[in-house]
């Protein structure tokens, strides 16, 4: 079946001479022999409907779903079939980057630029494409001029046909993709194939852009080329580093081209506005195989009946192909996204718990996989038939139960394991350590109580704070008080243990100077209960910062306090979790010693890998016995300077732990994120000493794994312990065929200790469908998803192979998935249309997002800590958390309508989009922005900062004001929505237009050229489709 993407048509249609492409990386990044092969391109994601045949038009209103393309302008009724004569002249002067003016002057949004495409094609052909490798001129360097002489030599360019052959006269209808719900309904006559004329459609969200000179429809705003920022010099696509490939690529002079109108390519917030309008607000109920649920981004109700919530499972399509050859063909990772504590919300239910007794879980004798909604009953009850291995098993007695009508227990409704596909079971001792029940978990608080933390204020701050949280330590829901004990170290090159027994008048302070060979001064009084110990406790965070007032000392050691916490907790016999907080590199005389490696001669080279990895194998066997121990370390820095984050970092992300970092923190503007962050990591759900096991169905299994895990065998994910914003990505890999009738199933078991001391299997279960056919593959991708999987590659590819090869890899599995589906789900059409599968609409302009991050970008200006900082994150990030992460939120906030608690509709991530009589927040998942125009309203202003005018507005603040008026309190409400779901305190920074600081705001416009290189959306677009060409041709 054919079927229908979206459909673009960039400025150029065919493959220049001269650029080959490598065989295809599947999923991985080996084999530094294709490092020069020329990337593909790359493509947004999200779950979107069925696409149907390329660029059909439906007769009758086109299916509801995410399609519609909207920020269009569009309102095209009634006009007259735009005609344009024949392919466009060949410029045969030099390269001049003169824009192009089309003849007749009309209100179409110009498609941008032309300069820029012409230079973008012009250095396409020059270079390989994407080999993003060295001496790429910063951007926006000098005025748009020729390029520089080498890279323009050789073969000349062929004249670019246009769109259709000549002879026909009108644009191709656009395809229903872009037809969202809204659209009015076509008359027969428009079902036409694209390229063919046909009437101009009604009410066309979308039209291709024309071709230099093609007369320009009307009714059509106006868009100003201009606001996209300086053209650049020479031959650049703006990644760092220009493609170096040999200079005999191209000659002869590019062609004139138009650019393409940023506002006719798919727009993700198009995409979310249409996810939510479908199916915002409604129950999604999980009870057939392979659906594809709503979007991160669309708030629903979600109904357990019988497969996982995708709260807790996403995959990267929820149709997996039959075959291994059909995988390798279409290139679309196979991946699950599993995040099993995930929280859930008060309007779902929460997960029921099933005790079986001494009996334990029923499980498959076989594959060990447990009773969930996939196992067969048969022959009255007695047996059942596993849905994994087909093994056939005796239900044991204690479980048996009579069928019905239909071979289903009379039972079915009642047993969660029957009915639901999440649920948990209370674990035997066979499931325990040593076979003896665990004990409750400890946490123990690791203060740095060097110079610089005692005179900023730091350590009196951390000792104030814990008097508060300590009161909030998590406890099972139905108990009184916490059964969770605290213990408290602190260190600066020697550590300091506190007794802190509930019948001491003061606490008492024990000394170890041994830091080689740390060992436990005390076990009686170090881990009491808090409610009991609470006055010694108190006595001892107030005593602290004075204790140490005088000291001078600065050096710091930071592996022997890991080691101390981890000792303490092994002593103890119980599972737990370290709260360090550090804020210098640890140059003191002892194990972990670090010295400061941060060298910019190793960026853009193949040895800039070793920025990403740890100095020293201390903190890697370190953390091993921190996982075999059940202890979690949670880090939270304060550097002023280099304290090489790729160590530190290491043992809280491979024990499940999270890395806090608040540079040149200052007590008046970091605090409060500071303590937020605190508050929230000590309150969170979290689970123990964990294990976690991935079964399958037969025909694949699961082949690699990307977290905050430990895996000492290829089965086993390890993790000491795992909280409710932790994801873990699990790809897939065929090694049988898959049937279409039976599906793929994935069972995820999690076996771990509660906060309480009890242990627990936590069991999510998913049916996918399986197809032959590649469309159902496409159709049930979700861009989300996939881009979280590529960023957890990517980011675990950095430790062992250089950027410009992992970049290369990106843009060419872009492109292989693309043109495969271009190539054999697509309906025929012009090879100059950039055809994308509809549920892949965004997927080049996430793809260019991930590009752009810092990890991947080889730049000195960014520090080398905040790109191991951010690689760390993005590791144990869910889907909700990574896209916002790669394209943040953009909303209006001088268009609030304060009578509504609606968040603004967001608007996309381009400096195009903003106004200076607006005003708009900005927001990632860990930074928040409120850019001011310079004509903002002033009675905004005076709303929201409680001053007169722009200039009065203090920039250094980082809370709003409580102003009692409505536009504040709808403003702080709005920002409390955003950061009430992410893991992460954002701090907020006032912007102003036109100053400084702006230029840190700017980074975070992801559509447009990226500061320190990287792509503008519309280049990436232009240049994937190049890539795509290549591959068909």
């Amino acid at each position: 079946m054919s079927q229908q993407g979206y459909v673009a048509t960039p400025p150029y249609s065919q493959s220049q001479p001269g650029i080959g492409l490598s065989p295809p990386h599947y999923g991985h990044y080996g084999d530094p022999s294709h490092a020069g092969s020329p990337p593909g391109m790359m493509k947004p994601a999200g779950p979107l409907g069925a696409a149907a045949p390329g660029g059909m038009l439906p007769q009758g209103p086109s299916p509801p779903g995410p399609h519609q393309f909207g920020q269009n302008g569009a309102h095209a009724q009634g006009h007259p079939p735009q005609r344009f004569p024949g392919p466009p002249p060949v410029n045969s002067a030099a390269p001049s980057y003169a824009p192009y003016s089309p003849s007749t002057q009309s209100s179409y949004p110009s498609p941008a630029s032309t300069a820029s495409v012409t230079q973008l094609a012009s250095q396409l052909n020059a270079m390989h494409i994407n080999s993003y490798g060295t001496g790429m001129a910063p951007p926006g360097q000098g005025p748009p001029g020729p390029p520089s002489a080498p890279l323009f030599q050789g073969l000349p360019r062929p004249p670019q046909p246009s769109i259709m052959q000549p002879g026909s006269q009108v644009l191709p209808p656009p395809p229903t993709a872009l037809n969202g719900p809204g659209a009015s309904p076509l008359p027969p006559s428009t079902h036409r194939q694209d390229g063919l004329p046909g009437p101009a459609p009604l009410n066309a969200q979308y039209q291709p852009p024309p071709l230099p000179g093609q007369t320009l429809g009307t009714g059509y705003s106006p868009q100003q080329a201009a606001s996209y920022g300086p053209q650049m010099a020479g031959g650049q696509l703006s990644y760092p580093g220009g493609f170096p490939g040999g200079p005999a690529q191209m000659a002869g002079p590019p062609q004139l081209q138009k650019k393409l109108d940023p506002d006719s390519i798919p727009s993700p917030i198009q995409v979310i506005e249409n996810d939510r309008a479908t199916r915002g607000g409604q129950v999604y109920a999980t009870n057939s195989r392979g659906q594809v649920p709503p979007l991160v981004t669309t708030d629903c109700v979600i109904q357990d009946q019988g497969n996982a919530s995708p709260r807790y499972i996403r995959c990267t399509t929820y149709c997996f192909p039959c075959t291994s050859d059909m995988a390798k063909q279409a290139q679309i990772p196979l991946a699950a996204v599993i995040k099993p504590f995930a929280t859930i919300p008060s309007n779902e239910t929460p997960l029921y718990l099933v005790n079986h007794g001494e009996n334990g879980p029923v499980r498959c004798n076989r594959c060990k996989a447990y009773m969930c909604p996939f196992m067969q009953f048969i022959e009255g009850g007695r047996r059942y038939q596993c849905g994994f291995c087909n093994c056939v098993n005796d239900v044991p007695p204690f479980y048996f139960q009579h069928l019905d009508h239909i071979g289903r227990r009379l039972d079915h409704y009642e047993k969660p394991e029957l009915s639901l596909g999440s649920y948990e079971y209370v674990a035997t001792l066979d499931y325990c350590r040593k076979n003896k029940p665990p004990n409750p978990p400890a946490f123990i608080f690791m203060i740095d109580v060097s110079y610089s933390n005692i005179k900023n204020g730091l350590v009196k701050l951390i000792c104030e704070e814990l008097k508060t949280v300590l009161e909030k330590l998590p406890k099972e829901e139905q108990e009184e008080t916490s059964a969770i004990r605290v213990g408290f170290i602190t260190y600066n090159k020697v550590l300091h243990f506190f007794n802190v027994k509930s019948n001491l008048a003061q606490p008492q302070m024990m000394v170890v100077t041994d830091v080689g060979e740390v060992f436990v001064p005390l076990l009686d009084g170090f881990l009491v209960n808090y409610q009991e110990s609470q006055s010694v406790i108190h006595n001892l965070l107030d005593q602290i910062p004075e204790m140490f007032a005088d000291s001078n000392e600065n050096e710091t050691v930071f592996a022997p306090v890991i080691q101390a916490g981890m000792e303490a907790l092994k002593a103890a016999d119980c599972p737990g979790k370290l709260f360090i907080f550090h804020s210098s590199l640890p140059t003191a005389e002892a194990p972990g010693k670090l010295k400061n490696r941060d060298d910019k001669k190793l960026i853009n080279t193949d040895k800039e890998k070793i920025l990403f990895q740890p100095q020293t194998n201390v903190y890697d066997a370190l953390a091993k016995d921190c996982v075999a121990h059940g202890c979690c370390v949670t880090l939270f820095l304060f550097p002023s300077q280099y304290v090489d984050v790729a160590s530190l970092g290491l043992v809280p992300q491979l024990t499940g732990g999270t890395l806090y970092k608040y540079n040149n923190f200052q007590m008046h503007m970091d605090s409060q994120q500071f303590l937020n962050d605190l508050r929230n990591d000590i309150e969170k759900k979290i689970g123990f000493d964990a294990i976690m096991r991935i079964r399958t169905s037969t025909g694949f299994r699961a082949t690699d794994f990307f977290g905050g895990i430990f895996m000492n065998n290829t089965t086993d994910v390890e993790m000491a312990a795992i909280d409710c914003d932790k994801a873990v990505t699990v790809e897939f890999k065929h090694d049988d065929k898959l049937a279409e009738d039976s599906g793929a199933l994935i069972q995820c078991a999690v076996l771990y200790t509660t906060i309480g001391g009890q242990r627990r299997l936590r069991i999510h279960n998913l049916s996918l469908n399986c197809s032959s056919q590649l469309a159902d593959l496409y159709k049930s991708c979700e861009t989300d998803a996939l881009i979280n999987f590529f960023a957890k590659s990517a980011f675990k590819a950095v430790l062992h192979q250089p950027l410009k090869v992992i970049r290369e890899i990106l843009v060419n599995q872009t492109a292989h998935m693309l043109a495969c589906y271009r190539k054999n789900c697509a309906s025929p059409s012009a090879a100059s249309q950039l055809i994308l599968p509809d549920s892949m609409k965004v997927l080049p302009v996430y793809m260019n997002c991930l590009l752009k991050n810092c990890v991947l970008l080889s730049r000195p200006e960014i520090s080398t800590d905040e790109r191991a900082y951010q690689r760390q994150l993005v590791m144990t990030m869910g889907v909700a958390d990574s896209q916002l992460f790669f394209y943040p939120q953009l909303l209006p906030i001088h268009t609030l309508d304060v009578k509504s608690t609606a968040l603004p509709t967001a608007i996309r991530c381009s400096e195009s989009r903003l106004s200076e009589e607006g005003i708009f927040l900005l927001a990632n998942g860990l930074n928040m922005f409120l850019w001011l125009g310079v004509s903002s309203p002033p009675e905004l202003i005076q709303g929201i900062f409680n001053v007169p005018s722009f200039a009065h507005i203090n920039t250094d603040m980082t809370t709003l004001p409580e102003v009692g008026n409505p536009y504040s309190q709808t403003l702080r409400m709005i920002m409390s929505i955003i950061q009430q779901k992410r893991p992460y305190s954002m701090k907020l920074t006032i912007v102003k237009q036109r100053e400084q600081p702006e230029m840190v705001f700017r980074q975070f416009l992801v559509e447009d050229k990226g500061l320190y290189g990287g792509s503008s959306y519309v280049d990436f677009l232009c240049c994937v489709h190049k890539e795509i060409c290549q591959l068909l041709n």
